[in-house]
Order: C-alpha cells, then sequence, then structure tokens
C-alpha cells in the first residue's frame, strides 16, 4: 500500500513538472527542469525494483543529457524567442497516444504477480539454469551478463557515449576560450609592439 501512494506521488510530481516544463519560456529552467523529470522517473524505477533501469535514466537522462544542454545554451543566442506556440495536431497526437498507454496500462497484469506471463515463461528457466549453465550463483547478476548480455552492453555503450559527448563538447569549448584568448593576447602583443616602433 506505500508502494502505491509512493508511485502515485511521483506520478503526479512527474504531471506538475510537464506542466511547467510546457508553461515555462526560459529555457534554463526547462532544462533544469527536464533533469528533475528524469530524476522523478528514476526514483519511480527503484521503487519498481528495476535498479538497473533508474541508474541508466539518472546517469543519461538526469546527469549527461543535462550538462549537454546546459553547454549547448552557451552557443545560443542571449535573447531567447519568447512566442509560445502549441499546434493543435500535436496535442490532438500527445492526447491520443497517451489515452492509447493508459488503456494498455490496465491489460497487464498486477505488479508482483506470479501468475504474470513473465514468471511462468522465463524466471523459472532463469532460476533453473543460473547456476549449472554459467556457474553464476547470483541471478540477477545471470540475467544481466549472461541471458541479456548485448542489451547490458548497449546500456554501456549509451553511458559511454554520452560521456565522451560530454568531454568532446566540454573540450572543445575549453579549447576555443583558449584560442580566443591566446589571439587576443598575441593582437595585444602585437600592437605595444608597433607602439613600441612608432615611439623609437
Amino acid at each position: 500500500m506505500i508502494e502505491l501512494w509512493v508511485n502515485v506521488f511521483l506520478v503526479s510530481l512527474l504531471v506538475i513538472i510537464t506542466f511547467y516544463i510546457m508553461r515555462l519560456r526560459r529555457l534554463i529552467g526547462i532544462v533544469a527542469l527536464s533533469g528533475a523529470y528524469s530524476l522523478t522517473a528514476a526514483a519511480i524505477f527503484v521503487n519498481m525494483d528495476a535498479v538497473d533501469v533508474a541508474f541508466t535514466e539518472a546517469a543519461v537522462g538526469s546527469g549527461i543529457s543535462t550538462i549537454l544542454f546546459l553547454a549547448a545554451l552557451r552557443y545560443l543566442p542571449v535573447e531567447e524567442a519568447h512566442e509560445t506556440r502549441y499546434p493543435v495536431w500535436s496535442l490532438f497526437l500527445c492526447g491520443i497516444v497517451g489515452l492509447m498507454l493508459i488503456i494498455a496500462a490496465f491489460a497487464l497484469p498486477e505488479f508482483g504477480d506470479p501468475n504474470a506471463p513473465a514468471h511462468l515463461h522465463v524466471a523459472p528457466r532463469y532460476i533453473e539454469e543460473s547456476y549449472p549453465l554459467f556457474h553464476i550463483p547470483n541471478v540477477v547478476t545471470n540475467v544481466l551478463a549472461s541471458y541479456r548480455g548485448f542489451d547490458t552492453l548497449g546500456e554501456t555503450v549509451v553511458v559511454f557515449t554520452a560521456g565522451l559527448g560530454v568531454i568532446i563538447l566540454l573540450t572543445g569549448s575549453t579549447l576555443s576560450m583558449r584560442f580566443k584568448q591566446s589571439a587576443t593576447s598575441s593582437d595585444n602583443q602585437t600592437a605595444k609592439s608597433d607602439e613600441e616602433t612608432r615611439d623609437a
């Protein structure tokens, strides 16, 4: 019962954050709220015992994506466009997709139901073959590393690529600033040498 109320609170928080994201006109505020949205989604995944998905969401969605957006804001004009448009067809499409997701959610089995298809079809095989086949005592580690090895590798590649992109972006920004500073200092030195030559 407590988990249900926690999920209701977190989903309500997502709705509130989405509303403010739609209402805000400052990009820096939208980026900050987007990071808060991803962090709240990661909390929902933790509450549903999906810690690996929560880690990926927190690292990529809340951490690295927020840093990328903040770094990208440096290259945008100082003056922001304050005109906000809400196309009717886009809102209608979002409403239809949201309604379909809600209908599909009611058809899902109860959370933790032992008679769910996943627990009857796949889970017994994982439990039976975990140690005899792979000699890994932890079933969760076995599933992530063996049965879902390519999926885990893909998640690792996503996190690594996002981190590499952040490093390249920040390093490029630092290098451009260094080049500007060096060019400015060289111009100043040239101007000083010209003045000294004229004085002589």
